[in-house]
């Protein structure tokens, strides 16, 4: 087993609780259940964009973009068989293809206007 195969359990190790997090959150405070499939990943776009409607400031949201933006990691990774990767402190997804995602920024880039959770999955994982 090579160093970068022993890390990638220890890379997962934080986008896997943030994604636990919210579907903690959400179940408790808003009565939302996420199961971790693409499916799910709809109620998330809406929320981010009732969320952006609402006008708060980034840095107000930040960790909460972060958690949903793991959790749609963690969706790619249990719909494709991809694993996280992590470095400098930054996470991606990348698939079986060697493709490299990054959901966390997607989270941002829906906030933004510009992004979809859903859309992301649909493509890492070539689902419809």
């Amino acid at each position: 087993m090579t160093a970068q195969q022993e890390t990638r359990p220890h890379a997962a190790a934080k986008p896997v609780r943030w994604a636990a997090d919210v579907v903690a959150t959400m179940r408790e405070g808003a009565r939302i259940r996420l199961d971790y499939s693409a499916q799910s990943l709809w109620r998330l776009d809406r929320m981010i964009e009732e969320i952006r409607r609402e006008g708060p400031p980034y840095a107000a949201v930040e960790s909460v973009l972060r958690g949903f933006g793991a959790y749609a990691g963690e969706v790619i990774v249990r719909q494709s068989g991809a694993e996280w990767w992590s470095s400098g402190g930054d996470h991606w997804v990348r698939t079986p293809d060697g493709r490299l995602w990054d959901p966390l920024d997607e989270a941002r880039r829906a906030y933004e206007g510009h992004g979809s959770l859903r859309l992301l999955c649909r493509d890492a994982t070539g689902s419809r």
